[in-house]
């Protein structure tokens, strides 16, 4: 990695909390009909909205999202780089690839003087993409939910655990490819709990 430059803002300071283990994850990566991979993608943005569902207030941010609020657990709706988590009847996670510092100031002015809050909690988890053949089965061996298709699928997403450490988990398609989204503190847990979860991909399917 380059040294720093002197004037460098802290945007280009920053450093990941799984960026120790790039190199690890991408040796991991299984190919073929078993495959798996695993990546980081970090520093999306993350805004937690507490908000009255179906106020004037929600309405406002619904419209500065350009989506509506989720209603029921499980859901999430897409508009742009917006997505919105349905985490509680009151209480959502917008993951974005916005401005972090801009979006959480366009949804207090849509909150303005009401009851509610947005804050910026982008810098309280990680993003952790698991993509491929095997990503349900990897997922399988330690959490509890369906993951069938028939349960879940792409646009779902739901708080849980994922081996020790709790996670919102969210599937992005049906390759099917699946964001894990852990605390920082446990994210170097997760990621090698998950790479050891995909060792046994590399070899022949036990028939």
């Amino acid at each position: 990695m380059a040294e720093p430059t002197i004037d460098a803002g802290p945007v280009a300071l920053r450093r990941s909390p799984l960026a120790h283990l790039e190199d690890r994850m991408r040796a991991a990566a299984v190919t073929g009909a078993r495959g798996v991979t695993l990546l980081e993608r970090p520093f999306l943005t993350m805004v937690n909205v507490r908000v009255a569902p179906g106020s004037e207030a929600a309405g406002r941010m619904e419209k500065t999202l350009g989506a509506r609020l989720p209603r029921e657990c499980g859901q999430t709706t897409e508009s742009g780089p917006h997505t919105a988590v349905w985490l509680g009847p009151d209480e959502w996670l917008v993951i974005s690839r916005a401005d972090g510092t801009a979006l959480t100031a366009e949804l207090r002015e849509a909150l303005g003087a009401d009851p509610g809050s947005a804050v910026d909690v982008s810098a309280n988890r990680t993003t952790l993409e698991l993509r491929g053949p095997s990503a349900r089965p990897v997922l399988e061996k330690g959490c509890p939910l369906d993951l069938h298709p028939r349960a879940f699928g792409p646009g779902k997403a739901v708080s849980t655990t994922v081996g020790p450490v709790p996670v919102l988990l969210r599937q992005i398609d049906d390759a099917p490819a699946y964001h894990l989204l852990p605390r920082s503190s446990f994210a170097d847990h997760l990621a090698r709990w998950l790479i050891d979860a995909m060792s046994e991909f590399r070899g022949a399917e036990v028939p």
